[in-house]
């Protein structure tokens, strides 16, 4: 077998035996010699081989073998197209504004059922009020039992921790109450609490003793400032609650008719105590 040689304006490649009229084809330059199946069966039979010209270089990645070392697998970066559909994914913005829309919704659904609401107290009134006379001393003694209705506006548990009450006649302090770990009041609900505070009037007010056993009156009526602060604690978050009310109280006789807080002025202050 011999071998041929074809010569281009580049390079020179060396052919193993072929048939002669291969061999004349290539010397003058036709390829018309060589029919689709030589063609194929020629570029079969030759390994790789990297061929440079003038205006190129030898590839440093695979030093002209055609193959990347398995050493340097790790190591090497893939160039993709920029026209490559991988890079262009379907529906990006679609997922996007799904994504956005979704997180939105989210946030505003534990906004809407962790932020926290002022817990409503309003005074529903005297319930029964219970005079009592110590002669000996020209005291008048009254147990009013007053009402406290309680409103959670929250989707979780709210804890009345305290109820302190202080009433004053003429802005001298004549009784006070206090009272402690009340009531706990369910989410979305309602809570009713009754206490008792006892008063003591006497002394330098001596003559509200003669005001109210004085038999030719038929009612006597006396005026009491009642202020009451209750303290309430949900969550991360404590508040305060402050109502305050005059309360008309007939000091000559016991009363057991509910008296509504209508009949009375009331003031309510709400206030929010971070802890």
């Amino acid at each position: 077998m011999g071998a041929s040689l074809c010569r281009t304006d580049r390079w020179l490649l060396v052919v193993p035996g072929r048939r002669r009229s291969a061999h004349k084809g290539c010397l003058t330059g036709g390829d018309e010699s060589l029919d689709g199946l030589d063609r194929q069966e020629d570029i079969a039979q030759f390994p790789y081989v990297e061929f440079t010209g003038r205006d190129s270089i030898t590839c440093p990645t695979c030093q002209g073998s055609g193959r990347i070392p398995a050493g340097q697998l790790n190591e090497l970066v893939a160039l993709i197209p920029y026209s490559d559909q991988r890079l262009q994914p379907r529906r990006t913005k679609l997922y996007v504004v799904l994504s956005v829309i979704l997180c939105l919704l989210a946030s505003f659904l534990v906004a809407f059922f962790l932020f926290p609401r002022a817990v409503l107290v309003v005074d529903d009134g005297i319930r029964s009020v219970t005079v009592h006379f110590d002669r000996n001393n020209s005291k008048v003694l009254i147990n009013m039992t007053s009402s406290l209705n309680f409103t959670n506006s929250n989707f979780f548990t709210v804890w009345v921790d305290s109820v302190s009450c202080q009433v004053l006649y003429m802005k001298s302090v004549i009784g006070s109450q206090q009272l402690d770990n009340v009531i706990h009041i369910q989410p979305l609900s309602q809570r009713q609490v009754n206490f008792t505070v006892k008063m003591e009037i006497g002394g330098s007010l001596s003559y509200v003793y003669a005001f109210c056993t004085m038999a030719t009156i038929k009612v006597h009526n006396i005026v009491v400032f009642m202020q009451t602060s209750v303290k309430t604690s949900y969550m991360v978050r404590a508040g305060q609650n402050t109502v305050e009310t005059y309360r008309y109280i007939d000091c000559g006789s016991n009363s057991t008719v509910h008296q509504p807080s209508g009949l009375a002025w009331s003031k309510a202050q709400n206030r929010k105590l971070l802890r």
